[in-house]
C-alpha cells in the first residue's frame, strides 16, 4: 500500500479509500447491503492489504453502516490504526437537526454519529452537499466548533458545484474557522466534468480529492453492456434530479478501457482507478467493495503505470455533460 498526505494538511493516509455505503442492515436502506457477517472478509481485507482510510456516512444504511463500521474497527483492527471519516447533510428524521447544515444540525448529528461509531472522535467529518438554506458562516463556526471540542480532526466536503466550495472556503478563512482539506467528487473516466472548475480550485488551495465512483458503478469495470453487480444491475439512467448519466460515447471509452487491460494482461478496473491514480489533484479513490477481487483490484492498479498513448485513447472520446447527483 502507498502513503500520502491528505491536501496539504499532515493526515497521512492510505492511497486506496474503503467505501462503506456498501455496509449496512440488510433491508435498511439498500437491497445490496452487506451485514457484519458479510461485510467481515471485506473488512480483515482491507486490514491486511493495509487500507486505513475508511470513509462512511450518517446516512448509509440510516445509521447501520456507522454501527457495523464500528464494531470491525473494534474486532479487526484499533481505533488508531484507521483514519475514520463519516458524513452529515442527508434526512436522519424529521425535524430542525435531522438534516441539513444548520448549527443545530451540526451539533446533533456528530454526537449522533460518534455513538453509533462507538468513538470519541472521528478524522474527517465531511458535509454531504451543500445546503442553500443555511448561511455558509453559520455552517464553517459550528463545524469549527465540533473542531475545537475535539469531537473531529479534520473537515471535509462533497459533490457541489465549485463555487459553492469556494463560498465555504471563504466564510471559513474571513472568520478565523478551520478550512475543509479535502473534497469528495465524483470523478471517472465517463464523469470528467470536475476537471474544469474543481480540480484547479483543490489545487490552489491545496485541498485533497477523494473521488467517489471511480469505476463509474461499475461501467468501466466489464464489457459495455456486461451483467455486474446487483447493484449496476439496476443500470438507472437519470439521477435523482433527471440528469442523464451515461452518453453515447461511453461505449468507445469503455470499449478503450477493455482494449487496454487485454494487452496489458489486467483488469478493466485496474486500468480505470490507475486513470484516476494518476491526476496529482487526486489523493485516493473511494472503493465501494462487496467482493474480495474488489479490493485486489484497487491495490493492484497502484501498479499501473499508464503510458501517455493509453491515456490518450482512454480520454479520446469522452463527452461533455452535466454534473449528477447534486
Amino acid at each position: 500500500m502507498e502513503y500520502t498526505r491528505l491536501g496539504s494538511s499532515g493526515l497521512k493516509v492510505s492511497r486506496i479509500v474503503l467505501g462503506c455505503m456498501s455496509f449496512g442492515t440488510p433491508g435498511s436502506q439498500l437491497e445490496w447491503s452487506l451485514g457484519d457477517d458479510d461485510a467481515e472478509p471485506i473488512f480483515r481485507q482491507a486490514v491486511e492489504a493495509g487500507i486505513t482510510f475508511w470513509d462512511t456516512a450518517n446516512v448509509y444504511g440510516h445509521g447501520s453502516s456507522e454501527e457495523i463500521v464500528g464494531r470491525a474497527i473494534e474486532k479487526y483492527t484499533s481505533r488508531e490504526q484507521v483514519v475514520l471519516a463519516t458524513k452529515l447533510f442527508s434526512p436522519m428524521h424529521d425535524g430542525p437537526g435531522g438534516q441539513g447544515l444548520s448549527r443545530k444540525a451540526v451539533m446533533e448529528q456528530i454526537d449522533a454519529s460518534l455513538q453509533r461509531l462507538n468513538t470519541d472522535y472521528v478524522d474527517l467529518y465531511q458535509i454531504h452537499r451543500f445546503d442553500p438554506d443555511t448561511p455558509v458562516e453559520e455552517t464553517m463556526e459550528a463545524l469549527h466548533d465540533v473542531v475545537k471540542a475535539g469531537k473531529v480532526r479534520y473537515l471535509g466536503a462533497s459533490s457541489m458545484w465549485a463555487w459553492q466550495f469556494a463560498k465555504l472556503q471563504s466564510a471559513a478563512f474571513d472568520g478565523g474557522w478551520t478550512p475543509f482539506v479535502s473534497m469528495q467528487d465524483q470523478y471517472n473516466l465517463l464523469m470528467r466534468e470536475e476537471e474544469r472548475e474543481m480540480f484547479g480550485l483543490l489545487a490552489d488551495q491545496g485541498v485533497g480529492c477523494i473521488p467517489w465512483s471511480p469505476l463509474a458503478q461499475g461501467k468501466v469495470a466489464r464489457p459495455w453492456g456486461q451483467q455486474g453487480t446487483k447493484r449496476s444491475d439496476e443500470d438507472r439512467q437519470t439521477d435523482g434530479q433527471g440528469r442523464p448519466l451515461w452518453r453515447d460515447g461511453d461505449e468507445q471509452v469503455v470499449g478503450a478501457v477493455e482494449r487496454i487491460a487485454q494487452d496489458r494482461g489486467v483488469s478493466m478496473a485496474q486500468v480505470a482507478l490507475a486513470w484516476v491514480l494518476r491526476n496529482p489533484v487526486v489523493t485516493a479513490p473511494i472503493v465501494g467493495a462487496t467482493k474480495q477481487h474488489h479490493l485486489e483490484d484497487a491495490v493492484a492498479a497502484l501498479d499501473v503505470d499508464l503510458t501517455d498513448d493509453e491515456v490518450a485513447a482512454l480520454e479520446e472520446h469522452y463527452e461533455l455533460r452535466e454534473p449528477t447527483f447534486f
